[in-house]
């Protein structure tokens, strides 16, 4: 009876493994909004990392979270480093591309619950009186994330607080 039990435990366990690498070696993030105002508006709450505590669902997580700027002010070349509990954890955002009123893409590295080196991309499109915001995040899919995606969703997990944080900017924009 034990053998058997041993058996079906190491099958599941195989199973899981095989099952970890056959998923993707890249993962992609992304949600979207419509805010009344202009794309101008928007991409400067987003181009400046200093602006980012109005509308990032990270900012309040940690009372103490230690913030450091870097860099030109707004735009392509500045950076944020943050370090706090483990709400929040610890890395860096650059900003490699600044396209206003268009397009801003980020550099985004985490050091701290876990590593992790991703590409977090921002597209804004006027449609009438509204701009429709996009907000991406994606990059590689190593082993371990794809051994911890046969568990957790990825898209669930992060896209719920692109969704507060889109909701936010809605908010901080249209006031």
């Amino acid at each position: 009876m034990i053998e058997k039990i041993v058996i079906a435990i190491v099958v599941v366990i195989v199973a899981i493994l095989g099952y970890a690498v056959s998923l993707p070696d890249t993962f992609r993030v992304e949600r979207s909004i419509s805010i009344k105002a202009s794309p101008e508006k928007i991409f400067s709450r987003i181009n400046d990392f200093h602006r980012w505590a109005e509308w990032s669902p990270w900012e309040n997580l940690d009372p103490h979270l230690k913030r450091t700027y870097r860099g030109l002010v707004p735009g392509a070349g500045s950076s944020y480093l943050w370090e706090g509990n483990d709400k929040v954890g610890a890395g860096s955002m650059e900003i490699l591309v600044s396209e206003a009123p268009h397009k801003i893409g980020i550099k985004l590295d985490f050091i701290r619950p876990f590593e992790g080196h991703n590409t977090t991309e921002f597209t804004l499109a006027a449609k009438g009186e509204y701009t429709e915001v996009t907000w991406a995040m994606f990059g590689p899919s190593p082993y371990t994330s794809k051994l911890m995606g046969v568990f957790f969703s990825m898209d669930r997990i992060v896209g719920k607080d692109f969704e507060t944080g889109l909701a936010n900017l809605k908010t901080a924009t249209e006031k």
